[in-house]
Order: structure tokens, then sequence, then C-alpha cells
């Protein structure tokens, strides 16, 4: 039983905490309700360029990791689709240093010409080492634009272009940070080796003075339903054949988010899932497989990938058809057995328990089960919930070949 605070400041900024008094360390994570879907389409990649430039010093700290590694601590931060995360680590003699740093960057962000122009270049040659100079580096590119055609979620975090980097002022910029990055739009957690008392009066002393600012209304498009199949062959300069076939699944608000989950634990997840059984190790046409979802607020996907060992026309066909047949499989009534449900039960059981046994993986898996509006502590009750006949059911609803968008990656020039 991980003990779970909360607290809201008068500023509207959230308090969520956990002590462990098996460390001497503090971690402090600045969860920001912000991430690349609230950019425009001419501005993609805003959210991850202000991660960067949010290194870049504030009004009393002009040297950000400099003062956090005096501290004796690092830092980090990350961008999704809906949410930016920063966060700081220390030892806890020293926690106060989070609170005033993290804080100082929220509160006066120096965002000058330099740094900007600097973090520009940064994130460019970042666009361009993972998106352009690698194999396979567009799949996420190429995916979105056909899974989303009026949500947001059709570019990447990193953006469509890299000029839509090169072209950002510090307008841009300064009128991002004014719209999200509100106390309304923050939530602090806060793990390690400090108590709730100590944390709450240095939230309220660091954090509580920031002013409030009413955030941005988020109005996003809601995606339509799938009408018809679509594919995508595409020739690149990789080694071999890549097939991903995707279908939209719910967001975090949806009682099928959870099943839709387990249905890929079900396909992929270990080595005795069905996937790897019977496709894999059971013909000789994969070098690779693998099912996931893609997680977000709004509907996201459930992907089914291979790769393959022959790039020919007839291999291609025969493993689309066994990707999906082997997907739909559950659908069929009692074809989920009591021994396959317990296996993945039992693994989740225990991937979830061993990866929340530190005070950094309790801090991220409070941001995670804050963001879905859940318990960190009954995840894994949630999980056994979920009976056979509603992933067959969720099978049969959102896995279907109308609904499909089939991404083939052949190597050629």
């Amino acid at each position: 039983m991980i003990q779970v605070n909360r607290s809201t400041l008068p500023n509207g900024i959230r308090l969520i905490h956990n002590y462990d008094s098996a460390t001497a360390m503090v971690a402090l994570h600045v969860s920001v309700d912000a991430g690349s879907a609230d950019e425009s389409p001419e501005r993609t990649g805003l959210a991850h360029l202000l991660e960067h430039l949010m290194f870049g010093g504030s009004a009393n700290i002009p040297d950000f990791d400099g003062a956090i590694e005096a501290a004796g601590g690092f830092n980090n931060a990350y961008t999704s689709t809906d949410r930016t995360v920063f966060y700081s680590v220390a030892p806890a003699q020293n926690a106060e240093t989070l609170f005033w740093a993290e804080s100082d960057r929220i509160l006066a962000p120096s965002f000058s010409e330099k740094t900007l122009e600097v973090q520009r270049s940064v994130v460019i040659e970042e666009f361009k080492q993972t998106c352009l100079n690698r194999p396979y580096g567009d799949t996420t590119h190429l995916l979105r634009s056909m899974i989303y055609k009026q949500h947001p979620y059709r570019w990447p975090v990193i953006g469509l272009d890299p000029q839509h980097i090169a072209d950002t002022t510090r307008d841009d910029v300064l009128q991002f940070f004014d719209r999200h990055y509100t106390p309304a739009n923050i939530t602090l957690v806060v793990t390690g080796h400090i108590t709730w008392g100590a944390t709450v009066r240095l939230a309220e002393k660091w954090f509580g003075t920031i002013p409030t600012r009413t955030p941005a209304l988020r109005n996003l498009p809601v995606e339509p339903e799938p009408e018809s199949a679509t594919e995508m062959t595409v020739y690149r300069n990789v080694p071999s054949t890549a097939i991903t076939i995707a279908y939209p699944m719910p967001g975090y608000d949806s009682p099928d988010y959870r099943t839709c989950d387990i249905v890929t634990d079900l396909l992929a997840a270990g080595r005795a899932s069905r996937m790897r059984r019977n496709l894999l190790m059971g013909t000789d046409l994969f070098t690779d497989v693998d099912a996931c979802i893609l997680g977000s607020r709004d509907p996201g996907y459930i992907t089914l990938s291979c790769r393959l060992r022959r790039d020919n026309d007839s291999d291609i066909a025969r493993a689309r058809e066994l990707l999906e047949a082997e997907a739909s499989r559950p659908a069929l009534d009692g074809d989920i057995s009591e021994h396959e449900l317990q296996r993945i039960r039992n693994r989740f059981a225990s991937d979830y328990t061993f990866g929340i046994m530190d005070y950094l993986s309790v801090a991220q898996a409070l941001i995670q089960a804050d963001a879905q509006n859940e318990d960190i502590n009954t995840a894994t009750e949630r999980y056994n919930a979920v009976t056979a006949e509603e992933i067959s059911e969720a099978v049969r609803r959102y896995i279907r070949p109308e609904r499909s968008r089939t991404l083939i990656y052949r190597p050629g020039k």
C-alpha cells in the first residue's frame, strides 16, 4: 500500500506526495498539462522546444543544471502529446533547492534570444537524427498522418517539420508559456525522504507565490470513426521490410482503455505470448513481432507490428494475413483460457510491483495515475477485474479490418 497525500495550493497548483524512508533522496516532478496536442499546425514541435528552453535559466538561476548539480542532484524532462514533465532529484538535506529552482523557472524563465537560437539548433538536430537519418525514423509521422485527420495527435511530439522549429520566435514561445504554464495546469509530485508537512511548507513557500492565470481553453476536435481501411507503402534505405497495422482505440477515460492494453499483453507480452509462439516461432516469415497501445488522454491506437525475413509481395501478404488473424482470434468465444488469463495477470502484477519499488518509479506512476484519474494502489485490482468476455468484446469492437491503418515499410530508394 503506497500512502498518497494530496492538497491544492490557493493558486490552483495541485500537490501529490509519497514518503519513502528507504532512500536518502527526494524527487520533485513538475507536471504541466500541456503537450504537442496544444500546438497549432503551423508551429508543431513547440511544446518540446519549450521543454528545452526551460533549462536555459531563470530570473534568479542563470545556470539551472549547475544549481541542481551543486546540490548533489540531477534533472531531466520529457514531453508527450498531453503533458510536459520536469523533474529534479537531490539528497534530502538539499530538498529546498529543488523547490527553489523548479519554482523559479515556472515563475520567471529567461527565454533569451541566445538560448532560443541554441535550442532551436539542438531540437532541429534531434529531429534529423531521430526522424530523417535513422532507419524507419519517419514511421510515427506516416502512421499518425493515416490515423488522425483532424485531431492534433496527427503530428508527433517532435513536430511535423524542422522548419516549424526554425521559424519559431520568442513571441511564439512566450504566448505558449503564458497560455499553458499556469498554476491551474501544474501538478507537483514529490517523493522520497521528505515528510508531508515539509512538502506542504516548501510548496507553499516557493510555488504558492506564482500568480494565478486563466489557462487556455482546450477544445480539441473529435477524430471521426474510421469508415474504411487505408494503407500506405513507402520505400526507404532500410535493412528489412516492416509492417505496422494500427487500430484507433479509446482514451484514458474509457472503460475499454485498460481492456485494450490487456489485449496487447495477451498477444505480445512475454515469450509465452501468442504472437511470439504462433508467428515468430511458428513460421519462418518473421524476425520480430509485437503489439502495444499508444495510450493518451484522447483516443490513441493499438498497433500490431513485425519485421520480415524476406522482402517480397507474397510474404508481405501472408504476414499481414497472419498478424490480423492472430489479433482477431481472441474475439472467438471461449478462445481465452483461464490459464492464459492468469498468466498475463501474474505478469502484470509482477511488472507493476517491481516497477514501483523506488521513489523515482513511484513518482512516475503517480503522474500516470493522475493523468488517468486512477488510484495507484488499485492498478492490479483493476487489471484482474477484466474478464475474458470483455477482452473478446474489445477485440470485436476495435480490431476490425475496416478500422485498420496499415503502413508497409520496404527496402528501396
